[in-house]
């Protein structure tokens, strides 16, 4: 179980690394300054380990593979093995509701199911076949999405709200982004999917801090811990206070504590991610959409290249139509490009 834990602690810091890694490159006055940092590493890195980890990067977040899909599902079966192993053995001791604690299992199996559909399910593949119907279902606002527009890839004209996604080599209806954690992009048929994905595997994360955190708890209550003294480095007796119940708690119990502080950092993280797409939903935007349209909060940063007589372009959301038509859209698109048809 060692092992376990240190791998565990290993992988923890890899998916924040990537995580935070994601949320810098789509920022874009932070562009400019990862690149200057690029830039005083070429100097120091030898050239052959800047080929080796650009070769690296690019087959990790610019083509198609798996890598990511395994690491979250080793990830996943590492913290729910911890969780198992560490805490519902001494929860079934301290007699809490078997409903409670099985609640993260069935959180699971739902985060699984909806995981795999945003994997293997179509997002919105435009083709020869589709492309006129697909013209038909947006409006083009003549900024973001002008008309008569081609993909020079795919050689197809570009429905209003499509992008061509470099990693998949496909124009994607409706696209949002492409997500290296389901091998996908997200698109029009399997937003809905992915949106219940961040929401179970969110939910799951708090499930798991909440008992962690019930469990410690009770465990102090009941042993009446926080009542006992101890000698200081001085001789002289202290109160047990907060700082010392948590050491007393991290060398008694080191997995369950880091667990909790992981997942406590992980919920935070996916919880913030969740609200973000939470309102591209309900404002009926899109990643690609909110990323371009964005550009302004970042017209006068210095390290972004623009030209002098460039004039702005002021972006118009068109495409909201009110709360539950924005979520019918996205839950229900099967029903909303029947009505386009007629």
């Amino acid at each position: 179980m060692d092992f376990l834990f240190l791998f565990l602690f290993y992988l923890a810091s890899v998916l924040i690394g990537v995580v935070l890694i994601c949320i810098c490159s789509k920022t874009h006055c932070l562009k400019g300054l990862v690149g200057r940092g690029t830039q005083v590493f070429s100097y120091i890195i030898p050239e052959c380990l800047q080929r080796a980890m650009l070769k690296l990067l690019h087959y990790l977040f610019h083509t198609r593979n798996h890598t990511f899909i395994i690491l979250h599902l080793i990830l996943q079966g590492m913290i729910y093995t911890e969780y198992t192993w560490e805490i519902l053995g001494y929860c079934r001791e301290l007699e809490f509701s078997l409903y409670y604690l099985l609640l993260p299992y069935l959180l699971l199996i739902i985060n699984l199911i909806f995981f795999t559909l945003s994997c293997v399910t179509n997002p919105g593949t435009i083709t020869k076949a589709n492309e006129l119907l697909l013209l038909q279902v947006y409006e083009f606002d003549e900024v973001m999405f002008p008309k008569n527009m081609r993909c020079s890839t795919c050689d197809l004209r570009k429905p209003a709200r499509s992008k061509h996604c470099s990693v998949c080599n496909r124009c994607v209806h409706r696209f949002d982004h492409h997500c290296v954690w389901v091998n996908n992009c997200i698109g029009a048929w399997n937003t809905r999917y992915f949106l219940l994905y961040l929401l179970t595997l969110t939910t799951s994360a708090a499930t798991m801090a909440v008992v962690s955190t019930v469990f410690l708890v009770q465990l102090v209550v009941v042993s009446d811990f926080y009542l006992e003294t101890y000698v200081d480095d001085l001789g002289h007796f202290q109160v047990v206070d907060t700082v010392f119940l948590i050491q007393y708690l991290f060398l008694t119990f080191p997995r369950i504590v880091f667990l909790l502080g992981f997942v406590v950092v992980l919920t935070f993280l996916l919880g913030g991610y969740l609200c973000f797409a939470l309102y591209l939903a309900t404002t009926n935007q899109t990643t690609n959409e909110w990323y371009k349209g964005d550009r302004a909060w970042c017209q006068h940063c210095p390290y972004m290249a623009q030209p002098p007589s460039a004039e702005p372009q002021v972006y118009q959301n068109i495409h909201s139509h009110g709360l539950w038509s924005n979520l019918r859209e996205i839950f229900l698109p099967a029903a909303h490009y029947e009505r386009k048809k007629k």
